[in-house]
């Protein structure tokens, strides 16, 4: 067992052992995104338990399986991969009746979400199977917690996940310009670093609108930065290893511009017509001003017009 995880191993055992992990059932396994150390315990006991390990690339995983000190045999790794997902399912569906525990990792990071996973999973519902979560490190989530694009106090909160934009030119320019510019909330992307170049020239026609760039997430070239969508090009070229390693691009959330002595006779209009939260609707659809602001307000005149009666 490798020196640096054996005390990891035994921690596994003690942490998670005692519970629960019923046979005939596969394990969607978490993986770390770059740092081996962002594994979780039981993650590591579930992989040592498995009778399969079924993976995206049979030997990155024994790899790192190895790296764990968890030594699986190659007739129990079984390779489960975007070009194959459908057929090799089934395989995992024949071991899960068969009553094996089945694991299944991607190369990194949680399965199903960008990664192949979502298929097999689908399957394994289908056949009447459980499957079971292990949840862990997600690049998109690592990005998305020291970005600070996401806005939880607007009308536009929370974030899109929009994963890999098209490869070609035109086909990508299209999706930017007729869907991304006009999303208000914060948008996702995944990009290999060979492309990082051409995306951040397509992404330059959102101009001033601010985006992250997150490379080489918990590996020991990290980079993380925010820039003006028209400023990424200039960025990138700065170093060349800027434009190393997998990204998370996120594009922060569209500001809302409203006037609020507009938004508020607005308001006034559509209550003298329409119930409280109706008008408050409506106003802000109309005006681009914050629902909750519009209806506080509503509120706040209706309480002022009590009190002069």
């Amino acid at each position: 067992m490798s020196a640096s995880f054996a005390s990891a191993q035994s921690a596994a055992h003690d942490a998670a052992a005692a519970q629960h992990y019923p046979q005939g059932a596969l394990y969607v396994v978490a993986t770390p995104i770059g740092n081996l150390a962002d594994i979780t315990l039981r993650a590591l006991h579930v992989l040592q338990l498995a009778d399969t390990v079924a993976c995206e690339d049979t030997r990155h995983t024994q790899s790192m399986l190895r790296a764990y000190g968890i030594d699986k045999s190659a007739s129990q790794l079984l390779a489960v991969h975007q070009h194959n997902e459908a057929e090799a399912a089934q395989n995992v569906v024949h071991r899960l009746q068969q009553g094996q525990r089945v694991a299944y990792v991607s190369d990194a990071g949680t399965p199903g979400v960008s990664d192949p996973g979502a298929r097999l999973v689908a399957a394994v519902q289908a056949a009447g199977l459980r499957a079971v979560p292990l949840p862990g490190a997600s690049s998109i989530t690592t990005a998305l917690s020291v970005a600070g694009a996401v806005a939880h106090s607007t009308e536009h909160g929370g974030f899109v996940f929009a994963g890999f934009l098209p490869v070609k030119n035109a086909e990508r320019a299209n999706v930017i310009a007729q869907q991304l510019a006009h999303e208000p909330r914060c948008v996702v992307l995944l990009e290999a670093p060979h492309r990082i170049g051409e995306l951040a020239q397509a992404l330059a026609v959102l101009s001033e609108r601010p985006v992250t760039l997150a490379r080489e997430l918990t590996k020991q070239f990290e980079e993380v930065t925010t820039q003006p969508a028209q400023a990424l090009t200039a960025w990138l070229d700065g170093s060349p290893q800027r434009s190393r390693g997998e990204f998370v691009v996120l594009l922060h959330p569209v500001p809302v511009v409203s006037d609020a002595g507009d938004s508020h006779r607005v308001l006034r209009l559509l209550l003298a017509e329409l119930p409280l939260k109706t008008a408050v609707r409506l106003a802000a659809e109309i005006t681009g001003a914050s629902r909750n602001v519009l209806y506080d307000t509503a509120l706040e005149w209706k309480r002022e017009d009590g009190a002069q009666d």
